[in-house]
Parts: structure tokens; sequence; C-alpha cells
């Protein structure tokens, strides 16, 4: 009875260590299944020495579909592989307080602007049009490629991502895009 009390026991401590390793992949790193997500001083830096998109989520803390898309949209893994290798992703308060410098540029929060007040940078980024959550994409000299308001899904970004990272807005509209994506 010692025996298979022991050789249970044994077993139990064993497997409660793999608990922590993933017995296929080693151990679990999840930053690589995550999207990193940069400051916009840190992108623009790191742009600067590794040109890259960078795509900005303007977002605001009270923004219902913003919290949603972290919490499903943004943690999808196909989604932040597609990210992470295109694009330097930045989330960006349209509220905030702080100055950014940006093209020789100083933009600020603007307390006065809209019902909350409102940061330049957001409303340049936007063209004025401040709706949440909106996806800014820039190209790698920090021009914007275009404007994409609204809550995505994780199929839909991936989409977006696909057309923007693999630069077919070069060459065709978004609609000829869409009719051949994932065919």
């Amino acid at each position: 009875m010692r025996i298979v009390f022991r050789s249970a026991l044994i077993l139990c401590l064993g497997l409660s260590s793999l608990a922590f390793v993933d017995p296929f992949y080693g151990p679990s790193d999840e930053e690589d299944d995550s999207i990193t997500w940069y400051a916009w001083d840190e992108a623009i830096e790191l742009q600067k020495e590794n040109p890259k998109k960078i795509f900005v989520d303007v977002y605001t803390d009270w923004c219902g579909y913003c919290k949603k898309m972290d919490r499903t949209t943004f943690k999808d893994k196909n989604v932040a592989k597609l990210m992470n290798e295109h694009f330097y992703a930045v989330k960006f308060n349209a509220e905030q307080k702080e100055s950014i410098q940006y093209k020789d540029h100083t933009l600020k929060y603007l307390p006065n602007a809209g019902r909350r007040g409102i940061h330049e940078l957001a409303y340049a980024l936007l063209d004025g049009r401040m709706g949440y959550p909106s996806f800014v994409y820039l190209d790698e000299n920090g021009d914007r490629i275009t404007i994409s308001p609204g809550y995505k899904d994780a199929k839909t970004i991936k989409k977006e991502l696909t057309f923007v990272g693999g630069e077919h807005y070069k060459n065709k509209s978004f609609n000829e895009f869409s009719q051949s994506y994932g065919k």
C-alpha cells in the first residue's frame, strides 16, 4: 500500500510542477502571443531606427467598445502576430493631458474641446471625427494611410492589418482587396 501511495504522491507532485510548463512547447511565453504596445514617443523613435508602419488605437477610458476590443480582438494570437510583424502598435488616449512632440509641433490637451476635452494629436489623426475606438494607420514616414473607425472583431481587423501591412493599399482599394481576401 505504501508503494502505491508513494507512487501516487510522486505522480501528483510531478504533474503539479507541469502546471507551469506546457508539455509540448516548453515554458509558457505569453509575450509571443500578445501585441507589443508602445507609447507614441517610443514608436516614433523606433521607426527612425527600423522603419515600420504605425498602428494607432485612439481610445478613451470610458469607451466600452475600446475595452471589449482589448479583452477580445487584441488578445487574438493571429492579430498579435500580424500587428507585431508589420506595425509598431500604439494606444493613444484621446483625452490624455500630456503634451506630445511630433514633426516639429507640440500637440497639447485642449480642455474646452468636446465634452471632456481632447488631445490635439487625436484630433489631427482623426480629422476631427472623434469616435471611439478609431484606428489610424501611418506609413514609415509617419504619414497617414487611412483611418478605420469603430469596433472590429479579430477577423475584420486581420483583414485590415493584412491590407495595410502587406501594402495592398498601394495598388487596390480595400473593397477590391476584400473580394479576394481569404480565397
